[in-house]
């Protein structure tokens, strides 16, 4: 990690200072705004991706967002907010690199203008919703820095109607166990076959010691939610899905399963552009992806075999009804 950047008007700010307290080693740099170093287009997000750097800011718009109309688990309604911009894993998948000029570790600190946000949102909610922190971070990943989980998680036990989805690759769950288990809480976990993370997606926990996290949770009480999103091709996906679909699903308790969900893997086409140019070799990036007008993906005949194979294996498990598909 090179450079801590801070902003000026958090120079007094508790919850930035004890960030900057876990790096005393690191150069802190004042920026008016976050912007002025995430933004610029001349940065070469590779390059950055092996050395990047914290900037620590406020979020002032657009802290509640409404999710996709196919990126739903049951709810109703089904917002997604980032407390965070990027990820320190390195799937090769991943719209992040595409999407933002940067690398750097964006940490906003303003929990309190989150919260007060869902708060209303939950006092006028008529029924079931859901927010999704793993968006544009890890939810867990990074949480020894951010403290994410021990803002919200005591915070969402405190509502009526509304659910927590926090999504991750990471087994960094020893904060989650220093609290009760409550049923509004959601710990989803990402999951491709090991041989295919193991190409795909770096710096990610091993299979197995995801699975162990899992059995922890659920044996603290946590639901669980299983994400196979995006699903990825391969000559061998067949064998190498069935294989993990029942890893899973004969070593975890089902009853504490809260949802399944799959997806597809599609770039916009400007944003396929930008990561292709990166990683111009990338066996993923190249193998079985077509392009159209918009969208750069498997072809819809594939999407389509992928989506009912794996939904099939898991129906042998698993209740349908906690299966949704999302495509967007």
């Amino acid at each position: 990690m090179s450079f801590i950047y801070l902003e000026k008007q958090l120079s007094d700010s508790i919850e930035a200072q004890n960030i900057i307290k876990k790096f005393p080693r690191k150069k802190i740099i004042e920026i008016n705004h976050y912007g002025e170093v995430f933004n610029p287009s001349n940065q070469n997000f590779k390059k950055q991706k092996s050395n990047p750097a914290i900037i620590i800011a406020k979020k002032t718009n657009n802290l509640i967002l409404k999710s996709p109309e196919s990126f739903g688990i049951g709810g109703n309604q089904n917002y997604y907010f980032s407390h965070m911009l990027n990820c320190p894993y390195d799937c090769r998948y991943c719209f992040l690199q595409g999407m933002f000029n940067s690398a750097n570790y964006v940490i906003f600190v303003n929990h309190d203008d989150f919260k007060q946000k869902i708060k209303s949102l939950d006092e006028k909610a008529k029924d079931k919703q859901y927010f999704f922190s793993g968006y544009d971070a890890d939810s867990l990943a990074f949480n020894h820095v951010t403290n994410f989980t021990e803002s919200f998680v005591p915070f969402f036990h405190t509502l009526n109607n509304s659910f927590l989805e926090l999504r991750t690759k990471s087994t960094n769950i020893r904060s989650l166990l220093n609290y009760p288990a409550h049923p509004n809480i959601i710990i989803a976990f990402s999951f491709t076959p090991s041989e295919i993370s193991e190409q795909i997606e770096a710096k990610v926990p091993a299979f197995n010691k995801r699975l162990d996290a899992i059995k922890k949770l659920i044996a603290h009480g946590y639901n669980i939610g299983l994400r196979f999103d995006p699903l990825i091709y391969s000559d061998n996906y067949q064998e190498l899905y069935q294989n993990m679909i029942h890893e899973i699903f004969t070593n975890i308790n089902v009853e504490y399963i809260h949802s399944i969900s799959l997806g597809k893997l599609r770039f916009p086409n400007k944003m396929f552009d930008k990561i292709i140019k990166l990683y111009p070799n990338e066996k993923l990036l190249n193998y079985k992806l077509t392009k159209d007008k918009k969208y750069t993906g498997y072809k819809q005949e594939v999407e389509t075999e992928m989506f009912d194979f794996v939904e099939t294996k898991i129906r042998q498990f698993a209740n349908p009804k906690l299966i949704f598909k999302c495509y967007a």
